[in-house]
């Protein structure tokens, strides 16, 4: 039975991990939600500050609003509950707080996987909870809507997840692509690695600087083989932006494909989309900025026998929180479009 709300405008929600850049970024979108009411924040090391303190841009939608040390019996009987905090900390959180609330939207990877075994493979710890595994969805809307609809527990997928199954899903679904060796290069602005600096993410080491990572055992394979349904070779790179991904695809078609052909399927498969746009021109991080939209676009070489597909977005919006936002707006019941907007800041 779906959850039953008492009136619009009247949705309690509570962000937990609100001083992190995908909780702060949560806070901006959710400050232009007509449906939501961000009634609970709560934060970590941050707790007893004042969000304005933190992030002086939310200020005027978060007055005198302080983050507090997370409390579950304070979120009981709330309507929707964002998780946006690191790995390994909503998977002891959410079995306590799931029964108590109407709809928890989980930010990290904690449940997205379908396979316990999965975990201690690439996360290097077990699943504490796998009995939610089958029961969370991941948060593709795009991919998973009509699981979303029914779902009480949503793992919005990662920023690189998104841009990749964006583009290869449609691809291999309809079999044009083969499902076994493809390739995908992704780059990703620092803020993906979160608002704790480290060595290489200081200005210092990140500014003039493009470098790879994660090589051949970066932890988000395991969700882009999921949602695209492909055998894929991942390898990440951190590029010196702010916000941004760039996913470039490598496949091998099955058939004789065009860059026609490849682009009609991408088409007619988000037609009707309004955060999925398909261009004739090759996609740019830029013309995502601080938008819920995802740019794609395709080429087929026939001299080497590649598809290539590119994928761009913003990876603190349609990447984390716009992607959340949106999961929400669809399980609540509520415009999926509501508080989101396909139109990014330039320059």
């Amino acid at each position: 039975m779906l959850y039953k709300y008492k009136m619009a405008g009247s949705i309690r929600t509570a962000v937990v991990g609100a001083s992190g850049y995908a909780g702060a970024e949560l806070l901006r979108l959710a400050a232009g939600h007509p449906d939501l009411d961000v009634a609970y924040l709560a934060a970590g090391t941050r707790a007893g500050e004042q969000v304005g303190s933190l992030y002086p841009s939310l200020e005027p939608a978060y007055p005198a609003t302080t983050m507090e040390s997370f409390d579950p019996d304070h979120v009981a009987g709330f309507d929707l509950v964002f998780f946006a905090m690191p790995h390994g900390a909503a998977m002891e959180l959410v079995p306590e707080v799931l029964p108590k609330v109407g709809r928890v939207v989980d930010l990290s990877a904690d449940f997205r996987l379908t396979d316990p075994a999965a975990y201690p493979r690439w996360y290097g710890e077990p699943h504490t909870h796998p009995e939610l595994l089958a029961e969370a969805v991941l948060g593709i809307p795009e991919i998973y809507r009509d699981k979303i609809k029914e779902a009480r527990l949503v793992a919005a997928a990662g920023c690189y997840v998104t841009a990749a199954a964006l583009g290869l899903a449609p691809l291999v679904r309809s079999g044009i692509i083969e499902r076994r060796g493809v390739i995908v290069d992704a780059a990703s602005g620092i803020s993906g690695a979160g608002g704790s600096p480290s060595a290489t993410t200081h200005f210092s080491s990140a500014n003039e600087n493009f470098c790879a990572y994660g090589l051949l055992t970066h932890r988000h394979t395991p969700e882009i083989e999921q949602a695209s349904g492909a055998q894929v070779l991942f390898t990440p790179h951190l590029a010196p932006m702010t916000r941004g991904i760039l996913a470039t695809c490598y496949a091998r078609p099955r058939s004789g494909e065009t860059t026609e052909s490849v682009l009609g399927a991408l088409r007619d498969t988000y037609a009707g989309e309004q955060f999925v746009r398909v261009c004739d021109d090759s996609p740019s991080t830029k013309s995502t900025f601080a938008s819920n939209s995802a740019l794609l676009s395709a080429r087929v070489d026939a001299r080497t026998g590649w598809v290539i597909v590119l994928s761009a977005l913003d990876n603190l919006v349609k990447g984390a929180a716009g992607q959340a936002i949106q999961c929400a707006n669809i399980t609540l019941g509520l415009d999926e479009e509501s508080g989101l907007s396909a139109v990014g800041v330039y320059p």
